[in-house]
């Protein structure tokens, strides 16, 4: 899948919360992930499996009764992701998502806001020191993913939870996972 850019905010730009960086590629600039965990404090960042040049967020994941391992592009709004297993599921098929490594449920209440989606659940997952809580829709093909830190305003939240890349690949069924 190739990154395609997407303007982030001015305003972003000087209040990145920890455990996201912005990084120039192709002369553009994106937000990247950089530390992540599980409510226990494990971080799910590995760098055995490199998406886009960067380390990937590891998590376990159920799904249609088939259980596996995803490494998801830290790139925010990439959809890009590598499979241990390839579930057989359909269109609307929900996701369970687990630590890798104490197995720790990521799934919790959170109704997905995008147009169409009626999910009531989403992964959570930790930005360092409990700064921020990122939640990505658990139906599969959705989009959603929402970006909630502490000390930004709802507004600009919003903005950097509507950035999604949609490169080449965007017929993935897991498109919804980030």
């Amino acid at each position: 899948m190739e990154l395609k850019a997407n303007r982030i905010p001015d305003e972003f730009r000087l209040v990145v919360p920890r455990g996201m960086r912005l990084v120039k590629r192709m002369e553009q600039e994106f937000l990247l992930v950089e530390s992540i965990y599980c409510p226990k404090g494990h971080n799910l960042m590995v760098d055995s499996v490199r998406i886009h040049g960067e380390p990937s967020i590891k998590l376990e994941l159920s799904v249609a009764g088939q259980k596996g391992l995803v490494f998801v592009d830290s790139f925010w709004g990439s959809h890009a992701k590598l499979f241990s297993f390839l579930p057989e599921c359909g269109e609307g098929s929900h996701l369970e998502g687990f630590c890798p490594y104490c197995h720790v449920s990521l799934n919790e209440e959170y109704k997905c806001s995008t147009d169409g989606c009626d999910s009531e659940s989403s992964l959570v997952l930790h930005l360092p020191s409990g700064s921020g809580r990122v939640y990505v829709c658990s139906s599969l093909g959705c989009p959603g993913h929402v970006l909630d830190v502490n000390s930004l305003p709802h507004e600009m939240s919003q903005s950097i939870s509507g950035i999604n890349f949609f490169g080449h690949g965007t017929e993935d069924l897991f498109g919804g996972l980030e």
